[in-house]
């Protein structure tokens, strides 16, 4: 008998991976950013992906006002906030909020490229060239065009 995994467990294993990625990265760029062994960080990006999916929703909305004010920029300082929580655990450490913000930031700038790499998570990032239209602009009635 096969057994299948469930396509919600896989998909958060996929984003556990893609977080751990991230934070492994943001460990070797950020000083500041430390864990003891691989249990450790394993660990700490599992309670950062729960955090992420349980916490953070209650936080932005939370803090929606600061969020539409900053135009999205204060995620970021919620992503540090809650990377400084996970920091305070016994194998996985995080010295200051500084470190925690440019972990945010070399963590959501990491995880955009894997997610745009991997096709998973909401972020996309495609690059298209297009050979521009020959003859007269059309048209269509569907509102304003820019044609860069």
């Amino acid at each position: 008998m096969q057994r299948t995994v469930s396509p919600k467990l896989k998909v958060f294993i996929q984003r556990w991976t893609i977080t751990t990625v991230a934070v492994l990265v943001a460990a070797f760029t950020i000083p500041g950013i430390n864990y003891d062994s691989w249990e450790g960080l394993l660990v700490g990006t599992l309670v950062l992906s729960l955090l992420n999916l349980f916490i953070r929703p209650v936080l932005t909305v939370l803090s929606f006002p600061l969020v539409l004010l900053t135009l999205g920029l204060f995620t970021i300082v919620i992503n540090a906030f809650l990377l400084y929580l996970v920091g305070h655990m016994k194998h996985f450490h995080v010295a200051s909020f500084g470190a925690a913000f440019w972990g945010a930031v070399v963590i959501g700038l990491t995880t955009l490229v894997l997610n745009s790499l991997t096709g998973t998570g909401n972020s996309r990032v495609t690059v298209r060239r297009e050979p521009p239209k020959k003859g007269p602009p059309t048209d269509t009635g569907s509102g304003p065009v820019i044609d860069v």
